[in-house]
C-alpha cells in the first residue's frame, strides 16, 4: 500500500467508505470497513490528514482520531453537499 497523505471517510451507521491519496494525489487506498474495524485501521496508518463530511458524528470521530497518539491526525469536516470526494482540495485547504 502506498503511503496515504490524505484520507477521506464517508461516515455511516455500520460501514465506512475510505478513500486515500498519496502526496501526488494518486489513489493509494479505497476500501470499506465496519464500525468495529475503523479505529484499529486508522491506528495502523502513518499520520495523515483526515477529511470528514460535516455531520453530527464528525466531531466525535475527529476527537477519537486525535486520541490515537499518532498526531498529526487531523480531522477536517467537509460539507456533505460539496461535490467530489472528501479528499477534494477543500479537505486539504488550510483553515484559519
Amino acid at each position: 500500500m502506498n503511503k496515504v497523505a490524505t484520507l477521506g471517510i464517508d461516515l455511516a451507521k455500520n460501514t465506512f467508505s475510505l478513500h486515500g491519496v498519496d502526496e501526488n494525489g494518486r489513489e493509494a487506498l479505497r476500501k470499506s470497513v465496519s464500525r468495529a474495524r475503523l479505529m484499529p485501521f486508522i491506528a495502523q496508518l502513518p499520520p495523515c490528514l483526515i477529511g470528514l463530511e460535516a455531520c453530527s458524528g464528525a466531531h466525535e470521530w475527529a476527537r477519537r482520531f486525535q486520541e490515537l497518539g499518532q498526531v498529526p491526525h487531523r480531522g477536517r469536516r467537509v460539507h456533505p453537499r460539496m461535490p467530489g470526494q472528501s479528499t477534494s482540495p477543500a479537505a486539504s485547504a488550510p483553515t484559519a
